[in-house]
């Protein structure tokens, strides 16, 4: 096979399958390198059409193993990690990372084709205009290069492929979207959401916006994806291919061009730097299994294999033009590590409906966007926190032992129904903090010779005292939407904020109009090579309050379309 393309892709997620997909279509010979295995749509691996008894140990994950003998730190690790979707998440044994033991990092991958894309949860909000501006406002981080304005066009063109259900719901700070038709809501969240509207109308609650095909249009249809069953399953992979995933969408549709070639178990270890050119010649490649190294040539590169291992490729691509690590003129790669956090929130009964029950399983939930973009007196923080609920259901009682009683009185109330119940919990905006980095470890390496990453980031007084407020604002929110027997929680805000819970991390490669203090331009190119641009999460220099998957979307197709652009006028 010819190891020279027009573009090399770095990973095969929601990045990576984005700017394949724009790159073939638009005619170029595309290189895909995923580090994981190859996996198929829809795959052996996937295990959606088991009963939950079929499912080994009914889901649950082991006290230490999984079924495959992989580690997992259980106690800290959160959704989705059951037996039945651990085979999509790497082992922390064989790809250890380190980070300092009084502000543990969580660092969750995926290494198989599709990346995260498997296994994502789905919830796809554009950002508003406030979510841009923030940075310059208020001072904190790198004033974005780029507004609302620029992406959302690029917004439309991705949601139209993708598949977005939700409302229109008016809304300035979560711009409406392309999308299919909204789940419903049950008779219980629509009374909370009424009761919103008329009690606290600046404080609205909507119904998800979600990846999942509500219903299928023909661009759709095309690529074999149906309409979303609704068997919230979707995290173990999808043979329906009713949420957007690449393995089901943008890989298929690149690979219809007859333009791509995709190879799987390959390590990129660094890019290949060429002092003659003044720009990036390849990436240098570690076979999985053989450890056998091959380097690969194109015209251009797009890192996309997440913000931290897009990081961890520049950094550890030195040469003698970038000792510091490839684009690092600034000084500033790695710097600014960031991701939503929770630690608060609320729940209550909903009166009322005793003649009506939950039903099914809705692939998303409810969600009340951020209304603290801007520091008052009264709370003493800057930013602010949305809030995410599964949606309101009606439980019926259950006994596991855990509870009080015995006998016939126990087992008579099981299977009584309780009251409908709502709960909700935060989404909050960590500030962009210079020192919040990840560095190469100087003595230790993997097993394919690449040094570690070390992260260390943490939130700090903002991040606590929103926490706290959070919470207040939580019930108050609830009680204003009609519900009673409400309770708030939040953690220890003395302790320690878990980093990387969400699973959200973004920065490490920021852009700027200023080369001096970020790595990117507006374009997500590299200011100190001009044929390397980085569009996952490590181009970010805010992390807002709304999932992030939908703008990396649109940032990857509208850098992919701007560096076609210069590849056909011959300028890369």
């Amino acid at each position: 096979m010819a190891d020279e393309f027009d573009v090399i892709v770095v990973g095969s997620g929601i990045t990576g399958g984005w700017a394949a997909k724009e790159f073939c279509e638009k005619g170029f010979k595309t290189l895909v390198l995923e580090r994981g295995r190859n996996l198929e749509h829809p795959d052996p691996e996937y295990t959606d059409m088991m009963a939950p008894w079929d499912l080994y140990n009914r889901a649950l994950m082991p006290e230490i193993y999984d079924v495959q003998g992989r580690y997992r730190d259980l106690k800290e690790k959160s959704y989705p990690y059951w037996s039945h979707v651990s085979q999509f998440f790497v082992d922390e044994k064989e790809y250890p990372y380190s980070s300092p033991k009084n502000r543990p990092f969580m660092w969750t991958r995926g290494y198989q084709l599709g990346g995260r894309s498997v296994t994502w949860g789905r919830q796809a909000y554009r950002w508003g205009p406030k979510d841009f501006e923030a940075n310059a406002k208020d001072g904190h981080g790198i004033p974005w290069p780029i507004g609302y304005s620029d992406l959302a066009p690029w917004y439309d063109h991705v949601e139209a492929f993708a598949g977005i259900s939700g409302n229109k719901d008016g809304l300035e700070v979560l711009p409406d979207s392309d999308s299919l038709k909204p789940f419903d809501m049950s008779c219980a969240e629509q009374f909370v959401s009424d009761n919103l509207k008329i009690t606290r109308p600046d404080r609205p609650m909507v119904i998800g916006r979600c990846a999942n095909l509500s219903e299928a249009r023909q661009v759709h249809i095309e690529l074999g994806r149906g309409p979303c069953q609704a068997r919230n399953q979707c995290s173990q992979g999808c043979s329906f291919g009713a949420y957007f995933c690449s393995l089901s969408s943008t890989l298929p549709a690149a690979q219809r061009t007859g333009n791509l070639t995709i190879i799987t178990d390959a390590i990129v270890a660094s890019v290949v730097y060429d002092n003659a050119t003044g720009k990036a010649s390849g990436v240098r490649v570690i076979d999985h299994n053989t450890k056998q190294e091959t380097i690969y040539r194109s015209r251009i590169i797009f890192l996309c294999a997440s913000a931290l291992g897009s990081v961890q490729i520049m950094m550890n691509s030195r040469s003698e033009t970038h000792p510091k690590g490839i684009a690092n003129s600034s000084g500033v790669l790695g710097h600014y590590i960031m991701d939503h956090f929770g630690g608060a929130g609320a729940s209550g009964e909903i009166p009322g409906f005793e003649d009506r029950y939950s039903f099914g399983r809705r692939p998303t939930g409810v969600y009340i966007p951020n209304f603290r973009h801007e520091q008052t007196d009264e709370v003493g923080f800057v930013r602010g926190y949305g809030y995410q609920g599964y949606g309101a259901d009606r439980p019926r009682q259950s006994h596991t032992g855990n509870s009080i009683g015995i006998g016939a009185k126990a087992k008579a109330a099981v299977g009584t129904p309780m009251p409908w119940r709502l709960g909700i919990g935060m989404f909050g905006e960590m500030l962009p903090y210079k020192d919040n980095q990840a560095s190469l470890h100087p003595t230790k390496k993997d097993n394919w010779g690449v040094p570690l990453l070390h992260i260390d980031a943490h939130g700090r007084d903002n991040e606590r005292m929103m926490m706290v407020q959070a919470a207040k604002d939580a019930e108050n929110l609830l009680i204003a939407g009609g519900c009673v027997n409400v309770t708030s929680w939040h953690a220890d805000p003395k302790e320690h904020i878990q980093v990387g819970a969400r699973t959200h991390e973004m920065g490490g490669a920021c852009m700027s109009d200023n080369p001096a203090e970020a790595v990117l331009n507006k374009w997500c190119q590299a200011h100190d090579v001009p044929n390397l641009f980085v569009t996952d999460g490590a181009c970010m220099n805010s992390v807002a309050t709304q999932n992030p998957s939908l703008t990396y979307m649109a940032v990857t197709a509208r850098a992919a379309d701007h560096a076609a652009t210069l590849l056909k006028q011959g300028i890369l």
